[in-house]
């Protein structure tokens, strides 16, 4: 089952579960985790369910460009990383 895992920073505003799923896109696995912790949609998706400008996801190892589909595809044993974009200097 693919995974999906979400950064430590995200912590510190709600619970972020690990989540196994059967999904085979991305959207499909992170609706999954949504279901176990409905607030953190609103920390990784805007109002129109596209990923925030803050946050970056990662499908094994390659980052997701695209923001607003989410229909990237997963392998059964894919690793799905939602992170909390940072930046400074």
């Amino acid at each position: 089952m693919a995974r999906v895992v979400f950064t430590p920073q995200l912590r510190r505003f709600t619970e972020t579960p690990e989540v196994d799923t059967k999904s085979v896109v991305l959207r499909e696995a992170l609706e999954a985790a949504f279901v176990v912790n409905p607030r953190l949609r609103g920390y990784v998706l805007d109002d129109q369910a596209h990923v925030r400008a803050n946050v970056v996801i990662f499908i094994d190892g390659v980052r997701c460009d695209d923001r607003r589909r989410l229909d990237q595809a997963l392998r059964p044993d894919s690793t799905v990383h939602v992170l909390q974009a940072l930046s400074g200097g």
